[in-house]
């Protein structure tokens, strides 16, 4: 058994018992590099063989525009914890653990939910006693060493309390940089914010930005937009206050809260981005930044409802990259554009258009998983179901645990027949992210295809704990009561569901089944009429076959037997139904 004490201390920066774990197993570890994603974000100092790379890797930080999302931090702790199964047991004793960065906590979380693994809290540890000179010491030995992981936090907690205030903002500048571009927008914020006390006119914009990045990614908009906000109060120049109106624009249109989102002011701000962007004298520089605003207000276009309007704004901004930008430059940039007009084109039932726009991004970045699952999907769109699936798989193996891809794959194979295999996808789906309402939807489907339908309903209730209106997850939990001879409890949840997606053809037939098996033949032709009016099903039309026979209305449900005969000319039971009447 590997046992090890761990100082989790936020000052030693994020990921801090992920990185402790890292450096005790890595050289036992036959091939690290099947993790190195992992390894490599919460280790760096570490010697990890690259496998999986992507163009970023390669390109200095102003073009690096991909900033990762909040789920970033999630991935890494469900890959670190797949790198750990096959060490265990283990056993963490962790000082300091109120005190650690949110990375640790939710990277605790995964490993005692995944892996069950032994973790002691050994309580608070005090904080080194120093004096000033001593902290710029160690602050100079860490610089002297050349390690990267202390740069994310504990070069910068010596130089803050050290004796050179110029220092320690350098330093909690750097570190806040390293942060946000690793996505720990958590650290960033916090370095971030102490180095603003700490800095001078000339710094300040540079680390707002990035602190307002930061917070925008981990629902504190409201902090962002007071700094925002100051910016422009400040009289930052022309370029930052664009990039303030845009980041302004962007909350607006993202906001964690979508009570609070508001695309119209949205628009405002952008279009202040863009009025300003466009005035910028150097060309290649204005082309940079006014596609990238361009882009933003696609965004915006697309939560107003204008998808036209979007896609009309993303053709400019594509068209001013590649008329104005020097050869090569930029390339993440470029290929984002050509993705988000794949997107659109997708969205607006054009896959086989959008496939150009996606096949240029995977081929400009093979490393980059995202657009392997925006190009499965659009080939699943089509019914190229083969194509999407290897797409799909391809995204699983050069990104960090991805739930979309397993989740994309599920649909296939439960078209296909396949059962067993999508309640897998599923199942793991669940297991990266048990807060992946989706999954419990369509797991719930399957438990029930498979008879298992006290299964269903508890997948049912734990996705209702998450989204207690989400009709989808209510219409399951009224097949699930049903079949469980629940019927008032069923019929309620059928009811609270239309009440909440009248035109979910697929619940109308669920109630109508329900409405038969307690002889209310009435009841379930009308329910059943609905779902066919919003749904020509042959399912439906045979299930409305049926309780009009029981009526005694032969020529109708006749009728009904020929539409679903056409409908599917191949199932026996329309077929011999209609031969009975």
């Amino acid at each position: 058994m590997l046992e090890l004490t761990v100082d989790a201390h936020r000052r030693h920066g994020p990921f801090t018992i992920a990185a402790a774990l890292a450096h005790a197993t890595v050289p036992t570890v036959a091939a690290p590099e099947l993790h190195d994603l992992e390894l490599r974000a919460v280790a760096p100092d570490l010697d990890i063989p690259v496998r999986r790379t992507s163009v970023a890797d390669q390109l200095a930080r102003s073009e690096r525009i991909l900033i990762p999302g909040p789920r970033h931090t999630l991935r890494l702790a469900n890959g670190l914890a797949e790198y750990l199964r096959p060490l265990l047991p283990i056993r963490l004793t962790v000082a300091n653990l109120a005190q650690a960065d949110p990375t640790d906590h939710e990277f605790l979380d995964v490993v005692r939910r995944r892996l069950s693994l032994d973790v002691i809290d050994s309580g608070d540890a005090p904080e080194p006693d120093l004096t000033p000179e001593e902290h710029d010491l160690r602050a100079s030995d860490l610089e002297a060493s050349g390690l990267i992981r202390p740069r994310f936090g504990e070069l910068a907690y010596h130089r803050e309390r050290g004796g050179d205030p110029e220092l320690a903002a350098k330093a909690l500048w750097d570190a806040m940089g390293r942060c946000l571009m690793a996505g720990f927008h958590h650290a960033a914020a916090d370095l971030g914010e102490r180095a603003l006390a700490l800095a001078g006119p000339d710094d300040w914009w540079r680390i707002a930005y990035g602190v307002a990045l930061a917070c925008s990614s981990i629902d504190r908009e409201d902090d962002a937009r007071r700094l925002l906000d100051e910016a422009r109060r400040r009289g930052v120049g022309p370029k930052e206050r664009a990039t303030s109106a845009y980041l302004t624009a962007m909350l607006l249109v993202r906001h964690h809260n979508p009570a609070r989102r508001d695309p119209e002011e949205a628009m405002a701000w952008i279009n202040e981005a863009i009025i300003i962007t466009s005035l910028l004298p150097d060309r290649r520089e204005r082309a940079f930044h006014l596609s990238f605003d361009l882009n933003g207000a696609a965004l915006v276009q697309v939560r107003r409802g204008r998808h036209d309007a979007a896609r009309d704004l993303v053709e400019q901004a594509i068209d001013l990259a590649e008329r104005d930008l020097a050869e090569g430059e930029h390339p993440i940039h470029r290929l984002v554009l050509r993705a988000n007009r794949a997107t659109l084109l997708a969205m607006a039932g054009e896959p086989e258009q959008a496939l150009p726009d996606l096949d240029a991004a995977i081929a400009a970045d093979p490393g980059y998983p995202d657009y392997y699952i925006d190009r499965g999907n659009a080939l699943h769109q089509l019914g190229r179901y083969d194509e999407a699936v290897a797409d799909y798989e391809t995204a699983m193996e050069v990104g960090l645990p991805l739930p979309e891809p397993y989740y994309n794959r599920a649909e296939i194979r439960f078209a296909r027949g396949d059962l067993q295999g999508a309640l897998a996808d599923l199942s793991y789906v669940l297991e990266l992210d048990p807060e992946f309402v989706a999954a419990y939807v369509n797991r719930s489907g399957i438990w029930a295809a498979l008879g298992e339908h006290a299964k269903a309903k508890a997948d049912a209730l734990r996705g209702l704990e998450l989204e207690p209106r989400n009709a989808y997850l209510l219409a399951a939990l009224g097949q699930a009561e049903a079949t469980l001879g629940r019927h008032e409890a069923a019929l309620t949840a059928f009811r609270t569901s239309l009440d909440l997606d009248p035109e979910a053809a697929t619940t109308w037939a669920g109630r109508a089944v329900l409405a038969y098996e307690l002889g209310d033949l009435d009841g379930a032709v009308a329910d059943l009429t609905r779902a066919i009016q919003l749904e020509e099903s042959p399912a439906f039309l045979f299930n409305r076959a049926v309780a009009l026979r029981d009526l005694g209305e032969q020529e109708s449900a006749r009728s009904d037997l020929e539409r679903a005969a056409r409908l599917d000319p191949g199932d026996e039971d329309i077929r011999a139904l209609l031969s009975a009447i």
